[in-house]
């Protein structure tokens, strides 16, 4: 399956993808989100799903970790049928953030993070050594070591996230979705958290993500899928696939897209009604 970007650029089917969706319809109850959604996750590399609010983002990566089950179509996780595959199998593969995730009253940090070892618990093999250093280094590596003791419920928005984050690092999968993993954070604490997953992916995993916010899209990702009314708009690197005719035709947004003057990738001014003095110029550039 070929998709075509407003960009006329294309992606093609599945390829070398670990994670890809065929065909995939899903919705609540009668009423389809998805209809015939085809996108494959490229591996080693950040991919931001972007869009509208109410366009499928989420249903998208809830689809992807199989917490919905699709009424057309099928995910495929390293070649096979997700839905054929045994939960703790799938457990052991991929990470998954949900939107908001809440911990259970007085549950503390090293607590939760330990859960992540579930799927590598059976009958036959216990609680082990091992399990207690995979937790340690995974507090490390999300810098909340020092919080072990501390209940989750007492921490701060941004460390929460954190505590979060090394919970489905001690899964052990190098393959994460992250659905919304900046929601109700302020900026400081939102650049703090995305440059932690930055760190993940250079360590070698493959990161999905659900954004709101376009310019830390653009910033952190290389892969961006940008979705409109359940379908996909466009995919591509975001230099290739952010522009001011994209935004307009996904997000009903006028705005000038320029060069980061900090980076690489393109920037988003949005552009309204007030205290805009160059409006008329900007209108024209567009």
């Amino acid at each position: 399956m070929v998709v075509q970007s407003i960009t006329g650029t294309e992606t093609e089917g599945d390829g070398a993808s670990r994670l890809a969706a065929r065909g995939v319809t899903v919705g609540y109850g009668a009423r389809s989100v998805i209809d015939g959604l085809d996108v494959a996750i490229p591996p080693g590399v950040i991919t931001t799903i972007i869009g509208p609010n109410g366009c499928g983002k989420s249903t998208l990566l809830r689809t992807l970790s199989r917490l919905l089950r699709p009424t057309g179509g099928t995910v495929v996780l390293d070649g096979e049928d997700i839905a054929a595959l045994r939960t703790r199998d799938v457990a052991k593969k991929l990470g998954l953030l949900p939107q908001a995730p809440v911990a259970p009253e007085g549950l503390t940090v090293s607590d939760l993070v330990a859960r992540g070892r579930h799927p590598h618990q059976s009958w036959l093999r216990q609680w082990s050594s091992d399990d207690a250093e995979v937790v340690r280094r995974a507090l490390a590596m999300t810098g909340v070591s020092d919080l072990a003791d501390r209940p989750v419920d007492s921490l701060s928005g941004g460390q929460r996230q954190r505590v979060w984050i090394s919970m489905t690092l001690a899964q052990g999968t190098d393959l994460l979705l992250l659905d919304e993993p900046t929601t109700y954070l302020d900026l400081a604490h939102a650049v703090d958290v995305l440059d932690l997953v930055d760190d993940l992916h250079e360590s070698g995993r493959t990161v999905v993500m659900v954004l709101h916010d376009l310019n830390l899209a653009t910033r952190y990702s290389d892969n961006l899928v940008v979705m409109k009314e359940g379908a996909v708009l466009a995919q591509g690197h975001p230099r290739d696939v952010i522009t001011a005719d994209l935004l307009r035709e996904a997000f009903g947004l006028r705005a000038m897209v320029i060069d980061d003057p900090v980076g690489d990738r393109p920037l988003v001014v949005p552009i309204g009604r007030t205290h805009v003095e160059l409006a008329t110029k900007a209108t024209e550039l567009l």
